[in-house]
């Protein structure tokens, strides 16, 4: 088979995209992938056809103070190059059996195989379908579970009326009638694991919890000298990153962090932050881009921004995480992982201090929370996320 792939969000969106699309390429399929030029290096490492789409969400996201109106920002940037993606994605599918959708391009791609008349399928790295089980992932605070459904519907006509107008101009220059609600009937794939996510009892029968995408980079993986020298020169280290986020207060996060792990061994990885890897103290050492399937496993917990992809490789890896989110799911994954055992405390990124990152790294350092995060990976373990993932859009693809 043919198939499109079209996603749009930071590095940790399409990542896992492209361990899908690896996979269907080992099955036999053709595969083509459209994401952000930003975030392309995965699928191109593992020499997946990738373009690039309209837009820069990196310079949307590192832009002074973005992050304190990131959902905003990045609706603002999905608004503008709609019209820009589904001419993309139409002219890219061309010929394809289905349409893999994903992040902020999931509207553009459901009217691209529209277009195309070629059977749609959701790929999501949240749990966006409705459910009693928990509140909509991107609620910043926990409801009532009386509440739980509600707020998926709500959150789902929220993100319409934000990008009805934008979605219709773009359906409308592609030749498409206006659309007057939100698709409900696609199947949706979950990059997300059970161990942390459970398969809601109440959820439709296409919808599906896969397992983690993992890239499978860490077999071939080398490391650099200096890097091996450090991990081989003590304990294992706390690990430190906050992935694509940017636009913070670099200053403020730094102090938390350093003034937290004070002298422990630790790496850090600067991601999109912008930080200055060059005025760390001595005991932290800077890492750059290193398969976290290789790397989480040889340290001692990680403290990250909590999202999909950070947190399901520490699970996975079987270490504690102590999640400092931002925006987003992020607020989710903290909840969940405090639901485990293996977090207690909630933090928040724009407040976060070094006694607050320090009783929460106390807690990491526990037991309980060594044991909870132990059970997690090895539960993890089991799971094949891709294989499963594979053989679903094989399923699905040829309905007509």
């Amino acid at each position: 088979m043919k198939l499109l792939i079209i996603t749009y969000g930071t590095e940790g969106d399409t990542r896992p995209l492209a361990a899908l699309g690896h996979a269907l390429m080992q099955a036999g399929h053709q595969v083509d992938l459209l994401g952000d030029a930003s975030t392309l290096g995965v699928a191109q490492t593992l020499d997946i056809p990738a373009r690039a789409v309209a837009g820069d969400i990196r310079a949307t996201i590192a832009a002074d103070g973005a992050m304190r109106d990131i959902t905003r920002n990045l609706a603002r940037l999905t608004i503008a190059h709609s019209g820009d993606w589904l001419g993309q994605a139409i002219e890219a599918g061309r010929g394809c059996d289905a349409i893999i959708v994903s992040g902020l391009a999931g509207l553009v791609g459901l009217s691209a195989a529209e277009a195309l008349r070629v059977p749609a399928i959701g790929a999501m790295l949240i749990p966006i379908s409705p459910t009693a089980a928990f509140a909509s992932p991107f609620l910043p605070l926990t409801p009532p579970r009386l509440f739980n459904r509600a707020s998926h519907h709500l959150f789902g006509e929220l993100s319409w009326r934000v990008f009805r107008t934008a979605t219709n101009r773009a359906r409308a220059q592609a030749g498409l009638p206006p659309r007057r609600s939100l698709w409900t009937d696609h199947p949706m794939l979950y990059g997300v694991s059970p161990a942390l996510v459970p398969r809601p009892v109440d959820w439709p029968d296409n919808a599906h919890v896969c397992g983690q995408w993992v890239p499978p980079l860490a077999s071939t993986f080398t490391p650099p000298d200096d890097l091996r020298a450090f991990l081989d020169a003590g304990e294992p280290p706390v690990y430190i990153g906050f992935g694509s986020m940017a636009g913070f207060d670099n200053t403020r996060l730094m102090k938390a962090v350093t003034g937290a792990v004070g002298d422990r061994r630790a790496l850090f990885n600067a991601g999109w932050s912008g930080i200055d890897t060059t005025r760390l103290p001595a005991n932290v050492h800077a890492v750059g881009h290193v398969p976290h399937d290789w790397l989480l496993a040889r340290c001692a917990l990680a403290i990250h921004h909590g999202g999909s992809g950070t947190t399901h490789s520490a699970c996975r890896a079987g270490i504690p995480s102590v999640i400092v989110p931002f925006a987003g799911d992020q607020f989710f994954w903290n909840a969940r992982l405090r639901a485990a055992g293996v977090m207690h405390h909630a933090l928040k990124g724009a407040t976060i201090t070094a006694d607050a990152l320090g009783a929460a790294l106390a807690y990491a350092g526990s037991e309980t929370a060594r044991n909870s995060a132990k059970a997690i990976g090895q539960a993890m373990q089991h799971e094949d996320g891709c294989t499963t993932a594979v053989r679903l859009v094989e399923r699905y693809a040829t309905r007509r």
